[in-house]
């Protein structure tokens, strides 16, 4: 069962949501029938490893339904009392997303984090509004509000996702329990706007890693996620850690700029990726993962293919920033250290 009870989602989180939330992608077998449960369980005492607090259970990797409530319940038993599990409502329906966090509660998910399906066309944002409160209400687990602009939204604002629109959810929805501030990308008055309304009120993080310094010192940001931190090893909750205490800031920041080579990377090869499809290239994030002993290996279509070209750049990337980056040659990513 969840780490809260009834009507206690805001409020444990507001004081227990702390450190780095990780992303574990499902795993298949080479024949992509059914789930590869050893390298599930693989990826997430890697995730302890690296120390992360949390993790999200991603659901865009093309599982059924049935293998997805296997990957949450494999994941829910390896995480025990050591890692928060977060649900990923990402299905293609309002009913299908209900669906799976219903079950993930009743596996023992800590909290869910929604998307908005693909064909979900909202005429006004008091439509968003209606809408998202009913899934928040619906919910048995608590709910990190994901604002962006992947869902299309700017149609109806120039903020995506806006400031307002996240207040008034925070007002009438108890369930909330966060905030994924990405409003207003690529410019920084939406995420300082929801940090100085709402900071005190629900869990606000930013999960780029980037702009990390800027919210931990300023606003004492104490959570971040979810995201593809695995590329980065250890260094994103070691960060988190040494910027959150005044007397290790400088060697925090030192970190911080150790990450250089990874970050632009990621800026020059993935960012395109996501502002082309809305979409998150998630064999790219578990080919870095891999790089750093996470298992790799297979995830099914639809999903953006890294090319020998992309690998290498992202392989040389983590080199460059001293990370300890495995000396297997590519190919075998695409089998992965534990093949069923």
């Amino acid at each position: 069962m969840a780490k809260y009870g009834t009507g206690e989602a805001r409020a444990w989180a507001l004081a227990e949501l702390a450190g780095c939330c990780g992303c574990v992608i499902p795993t298949f077998p080479a024949d992509l029938d059914g789930l590869n449960e050893t390298a599930i369980r693989h990826d997430m005492a890697k995730e302890k490893e690296l120390g992360m607090r949390a993790v999200l259970l991603v659901a865009e990797a093309g599982t059924t339904v049935d293998e997805y409530k296997r990957f949450v319940e494999i994941a829910v038993a390896e995480a025990g009392d050591d890692l928060v599990t977060f649900v990923h409502a990402s299905q293609p329906t309002w009913s299908a997303m209900l669906e799976s966090v219903e079950h993930a509660a009743a596996a023992g998910v800590d909290l869910v984090l929604p998307s908005y399906p693909l064909t979900y066309h909202p005429r006004s944002v008091d439509e968003i509004f209606g809408d998202t409160r009913r899934f928040i209400e619906a919910s048995p687990l608590g709910v990190l509000l994901f604002a962006i602009d992947q869902w299309n939204f700017a149609r109806l604002h120039p903020a995506a996702f806006p400031t307002e629109l996240v207040v008034r959810l925070v007002e009438s929805s108890p369930n909330l329990v966060g905030v994924k501030n990405e409003v207003g990308l690529p410019y920084a008055g939406g995420l300082v706007d929801l940090f100085e309304k709402l900071r005190d009120v629900v869990v606000i993080t930013d999960p780029l890693e980037y702009n990390a310094p800027i919210w931990i010192r300023n606003y004492g940001m104490r959570f971040m996620g979810t995201s593809n931190y695995e590329c980065m090893g250890d260094a994103v909750p070691q960060m988190l850690r040494l910027l959150s205490n005044a007397a290790t800031w400088d060697e925090g920041m030192e970190l911080y700029w150790r990450m250089t080579p990874v970050r632009k990377a990621n800026t020059s090869l993935l960012s395109p990726i996501v502002a082309a499809t809305s979409l998150v290239p998630r064999a790219h994030w578990k080919y870095q993962g891999w790089l750093l002993g996470f298992n790799g290996g297979p995830i099914r279509q639809p999903q953006a293919r890294p090319s020998a070209a992309q690998m290498a750049q992202m392989r040389a990337a983590a080199v460059a920033a001293g990370l300890p980056v495995t000396t297997d040659p590519d190919e075998l990513f695409w089998i992965g250290r534990n093949q069923k």
